[in-house]
């Protein structure tokens, strides 16, 4: 087996193939799977590690793109430790990438150059991936999250994506914010610059911000660059359930494709087509359930693109259910918040329909009664 970690796809001449949005990568390896070309491994990404550590996935070459070797001769992965450390621990031979665009971190990424069993060059920039403007309705969601769930010393948990980078926006009243993640972006950069994320309350790495990798703009990048404020580390860690319950307040902030109305919530497929890994969903939603003070948040717009209603009667056949009914605890749409954690089949479908688009809640509580979800005893929104 190959791995590419943290590196872009190389020519056998050693030059590097144009880079690609991360979006764009992800629209094409799922493309090649719905096609038939690919195949798709789900598991959690804290486990990905496991899979090369315990030899369920040997690998033969891991390329890492790192730094150059400082006097000590150690490199830095950079932008991305995540699973690229255990890459680089049990492939068969081990390929550096040196780069001087690659900002030297801290945490988990230092690797010395002993380490490699060959050297490449280049000095390609990092790619970059400015975020999205926010649509009306993921600004609602982030400022409804920021205003109502994210509690003054809480620690963060931020997906990638407009209604992450929303509520971010919204939080610059906050006080003493941590942040404890996979995933960094530049929408907290202008937070630790104000000293509204210190990480001063957290339990565990008090003063730092802990990571398994970084995407966004060269900001980031500059930003990240020798800073022991930042910390990246392997997912395996980062994405531990054990260790995320040790945290203070953790507010894990998600998203999802599709809610039935009883809280399932599908985040890989839109039915039976695949449209991204589960990622670290459901490591998060259980570490911040279990943490004192938690608040697991799944976040979506009310409606797709068409108009179509997001949260459902019944899942489309063959979604997948990523995060359980059992896992959700908060549901957030533009218009407005559903607590689900210890509440009733009823209790939860009358939740959820109060929170999805106007134009469909009829139907919904409609579909709901005929499913039995709902009770007739219940009012509903026809009174």
């Amino acid at each position: 087996m190959f791995t590419g970690a943290n590196c872009r796809q190389v020519s056998p001449g050693g030059k590097y193939f144009p880079q690609h949005s991360a979006v764009e990568h992800l629209a094409s390896f799922a493309q090649a799977v719905n096609q038939g070309h690919g195949d798709y491994t789900t598991i959690f990404l804290s486990e990905i590690p496991q899979l090369f550590r315990r030899g369920f996935k040997p690998l033969d070459v891991a390329i890492l793109q790192v730094s150059p070797p400082d006097k000590h001769g150690f490199c830095s992965m950079g932008v991305s430790v995540d699973v690229s450390r255990a890459a680089a621990q049990c492939a068969k031979i081990l390929v550096a990438v040196l780069n001087p665009q690659m900002p030297v971190t801290h945490g988990d990424s230092a690797i010395h150059i002993s380490h490699f069993d060959r050297v490449m060059h280049n000095d390609t920039p990092l790619h970059c991936m400015p975020p999205r403007p926010a649509t009306a309705a993921c600004s609602d969601i982030g400022r409804l999250i920021a205003e109502n769930l994210v509690q003054d010393g809480a620690t963060l948990q931020m997906g990638i994506g407009t209604i992450p980078d929303a509520t971010l926006a919204c939080l610059g009243g906050h006080k003493n914010l941590g942040v404890h993640t996979e995933m960094f972006s530049d929408g907290i950069i202008d937070l630790m610059r104000k000293g509204v994320v210190n990480n001063s309350s957290k339990t565990l790495n008090c003063g730092t911000s802990v990571t398994a990798f970084l995407v966004g703009t060269q900001a980031l990048y500059d930003f990240v660059d020798h800073n022991p404020a930042v910390r990246v580390k392997d997912v395996a860690y980062t994405n531990d359930t054990n260790i995320i319950e040790q945290e203070h307040k953790v507010t894990a902030i998600n998203s999802c494709i599709e809610v039935d109305l009883t809280g399932q919530a599908v985040s890989d497929s839109i039915g039976t087509r695949i449209y991204s890994g589960v990622g670290g969903q459901v490591d998060f939603l259980r570490g911040a359930g279990r943490c004192d003070r938690g608040v697991p948040i799944l976040a979506l717009p009310s409606t797709t693109s068409k108009g179509d209603s997001r949260i459902v009667p019944t899942l489309k056949a063959g979604g997948g259910v990523v995060s359980t009914r059992s896992h959700v605890h908060y549901i957030v749409t533009e218009h407005g918040i559903a607590h689900l954690f210890g509440k009733s089949m009823r209790e939860r479908a009358a939740a959820l329909i109060a929170v999805a688009h106007p134009d469909h809640r009829e139907d919904l509580e409609r579909q709901g009664f005929e499913q039995g979800v709902l009770q007739r005893a219940w009012g509903g929104f026809s009174q």
